[in-house]
């Protein structure tokens, strides 16, 4: 996640957890293969926190907010880099991903539109396929160095950010005004923090 794969190599990863490389052939055939097993791992982690925030929210909005901090957090270390190294040198893996996107977070994404409306906090009359897939594009839009370099535009600001321009685009009157009082307590815990550090 730090350094992106392809700068890491398996002597790299033995020396690390202090085993032989012999000891990691025992488990996974090669490179290719245990990069599979950690996306697996991430999509199954990342299927869970949905559920979880799914469980804990308040409403529709608060689940999206629960989802940004979570990756906000995530992201803080990550290597934008990541991405194209799956896509260049694991194609497996990548397309494993790409199948993730389009299933599990697209019917997660639906799910909460659909609980939205009926809270109604977002808007009518939308194409809900067409919405989803923007937020399932927009929420991998800061892995794109081009668009967003990260000296310039950190992952975890640019995750925000893209966050709160798709619950405005999403929200009616009722729902923005929610964005606005959860954006406030995230804003007043951040001021505590910086009283008590």
């Amino acid at each position: 996640m730090q350094y992106g794969i392809r700068s890491i190599t398996m002597d790299e990863i033995a020396a690390q957890l202090g085993i032989s490389k012999k000891t990691i052939y025992q488990f996974f055939t090669d490179k290719d293969a245990m990069v599979e097993a950690v996306v697996n791992e991430e999509m199954k982690r990342n299927e869970e926190n949905c559920r979880s925030f799914s469980e804990l929210a308040e409403n529709a909005i608060h689940e999206n907010f629960l989802a940004m901090d979570s990756l906000q957090e995530m992201m803080k270390a990550m290597n934008p880099q990541i991405m194209y190294d799956l896509e260049k040198h694991h194609p497996a893996a990548f397309k494993r991903l790409k199948q993730f996107k389009y299933q599990y977070l697209y019917s997660m994404i639906k799910t909460n539109l659909e609980r939205g409306l009926q809270e109604e906090l977002y808007r009518k009359n939308m194409n809900l396929d067409l919405v989803i897939r923007h937020r399932i594009e927009s929420s991998f839009m800061p892995f794109n160095q081009e668009a967003f370099p990260a000296g310039k535009y950190p992952m975890n600001q640019t995750c925000k950010e893209l966050v709160i321009l798709y619950l405005h685009g999403i929200s009616n009157e009722k729902g923005k005004k929610l964005i606005e009082k959860y954006l406030n307590e995230r804003q007043k815990n951040i001021l505590h923090e910086q009283k008590i550090s």
